[in-house]
This record gives C-alpha cells, sequence and structure tokens, in this order.
C-alpha cells in the first residue's frame, strides 16, 4: 500500500493512493497514519479490505498539499557514510560500525514544502536517502531476518545538511543537520511488503534540473537489515520511528571547487525507485 497524508500543516488526513493512482480517503477508517496504526494489523488488514473492496471515497488531490506520510514521528535516527561511491568522494575510510546521528522530529516537512537556507549558511547541501519507518518495537534484535520483521515500510528522505555548521563548527553533527525543515519526508509510506527488496532501489537527485546523484541502495555499506538489527543494539525503536539510512555520491561536498552548495531560488527534486518523487524550492530562512 501506499500511505499518505494531505491537507495543511498539522491538519492533515490520512489516504491512500491506490494501483490506478486515484487517491482515497481513510479518514473514516483511521483517526492518522502514526506508529498506533502501523503496528494494528488489524486496523492495516481493515484498509487492506476497504481498498479491495473499492469502498474508500476518492479524494479530488488538485491542490492538497502533501505532508509527511507518517504522523507524530518519536525519533530520526541517521546513518552516515554507508554508501562506498559517498564514502569515497568524501575521502573517507568505509566505517567498520554504521556512524549513528540524530535529526529532531520536527526536521520533518511534507516532500513538497519549502526548504530554509539557514541565516549566515553558505554550505547548505542535498543528500537522497532510503528512510526506513519502523512498525514493530525493535530492542536487541538478534538477526537480520527478524530486523525486516521489524521494518513497516519505506519512504524518500531529504537529508539536508549544512556542512559548515556539521563539520567546521566543533563538536558533532548535529549542528548542521537539525536546522527547520531539514528532513523533507514522502509522498507516501510505502509498506514493506510492496518492496521485496530494500537493497535494489535505484536513487536519484537533480538540483534546477541537473542530475547530481544517481546511485542504488546496492552500494550500501551496511544493509537496512543490518541498520535496524545494529541500531536496536544502542536504542529501543519504537512504531512510527524513522531511519534515515545514508546517501549515495554526488553531493556539493564531494565536488570540486567552487561547489556549488544550495542558495535561495534552487530546486531541488528527488525520487527513489518505487517510492515516488519529491520537490522543493529553497528560501532564505
Amino acid at each position: 500500500m501506499k500511505l499518505l497524508r494531505v491537507g495543511p500543516a498539522g491538519a492533515e488526513r490520512p489516504a491512500l493512493l491506490d494501483a490506478e493512482g486515484t487517491l482515497r480517503d481513510l479518514s473514516d477508517l483511521v483517526a492518522d497514519i502514526d506508529g498506533a496504526l502501523l503496528a494494528d494489523d488489524a486496523a492495516l488488514s481493515r484498509i487492506r479490505e476497504a481498498a479491495a473492496s473499492g469502498d474508500l471515497p476518492a479524494l479530488d488531490g488538485a491542490g492538497l498539499r502533501t505532508g509527511p506520510p507518517v504522523a507524530r514521528i518519536g525519533k530520526v535516527v541517521c546513518i552516515g557514510l554507508n554508501y562506498h561511491d559517498h564514502a569515497r568522494e568524501t575521502g573517507a575510510e568505509p566505517p567498520a560500525e554504521p556512524v549513528v546521528f540524530f535529526k529532531a522530529a520536527d526536521t520533518v516537512v511534507g516532500p513538497h514544502d519549502t526548504v530554509l537556507v539557514p541565516r549566515r549558511s553558505t554550505k547548505t547541501d542535498w543528500e537522497v536517502e532510503l528512510a526506513v519507518v519502523i512498525g514493530r518495537t525493535a530492542r536487541y534484535v538478534e538477526s537480520q531476518e527478524a530486523a525486516l520483521a521489524c521494518v513497516a515500510g519505506y519512504a524518500v528522505a531529504h537529508d539536508v545538511s549544512e556542512r559548515e555548521f556539521q563539520i567546521e563548527r566543533g563538536g558533532t553533527w548535529d549542528k548542521g543537520k537539525n536546522c527547520e525543515t531539514f528532513n523533507p519526508l514522502g509522498p507516501w509510506l510505502v509498506t514493506a511488503d510492496e518492496v521485496p527488496d530494500p537493497q535494489a532501489l535505484g536513487l536519484k537527485l537533480w538540483v534546477n534540473g541537473e542530475l547530481k546523484q544517481d546511485g542504488s541502495t546496492a552500494d550500501q555499506i551496511f544493509s537496512v537489515a543490518e541498520v535496524v538489527r545494529y541500531v536496536s543494539q544502542f536504542m529501543t525503536l519504537y512504531p512510527g520511528d524513522v531511519i534515515n539510512t545514508g546517501t549515495p555520491a554526488g553531493v556539493a561536498m564531494g565536488r570540486p571547487e567552487p561547489k556549488p552548495y544550495l542558495r535561495s531560488g534552487d530546486v531541488v527534486e528527488l525520487e527513489i525507485e518505487g517510492l515516488g518523487r519529491q520537490r522543493q524550492e529553497l528560501k532564505d530562512a
């Protein structure tokens, strides 16, 4: 299933995109798309049955904003340097273990919402990433197979980053990762049953129409299953939590000088095979 949330920020309603591309209203069936729903097999089955029977009312999507596909996210766990080609372009050795950092849940915005260039920023960068949405509590998961059973679905994430804040201002990466609007998510949450192999997805990103990133999750250093298993050894993952699993090569930081960092007025578009497409215009904060 392709689950999404549409409407004004803070007042989105749950919806489903059916196989014919028609937007269907779920608000009579469920209150929202959140961790509670993703952990409720019976509720998800009701949605599937209603979709198959054709009982869900159509929604006119014209002019409707698409919000983040998951509400009330508990935490956003991020994995750095998780593609062989991205590690090479930044001059870093492939890590022996996953590099873990966080983005605050309030960085998450809709897939087509405006991205704000922070004040005094000179190095705002792009990163297309596969996001994993948790549907079962994951605590000390023992195997990769068991880890995948904890995954509710997948989405497109844009891990926007300010490299000066991240790398040159001391401390951890958090200052460059948690600026307002720095995690567009969606358009859909595609349930795990429709993504048979998360290690076989193409990822692309364009800036002002020019292709910048063109990679595959097959190049990940640590697979989705291993990332979920590994992270669960250090923290408990709950339904509705999100993991951004890293970006392939092609970021501005990895390019020759003068590096083409993002500016107000730039347009970024990104997509992952089968998971939909995002588009954001950048504006100064």
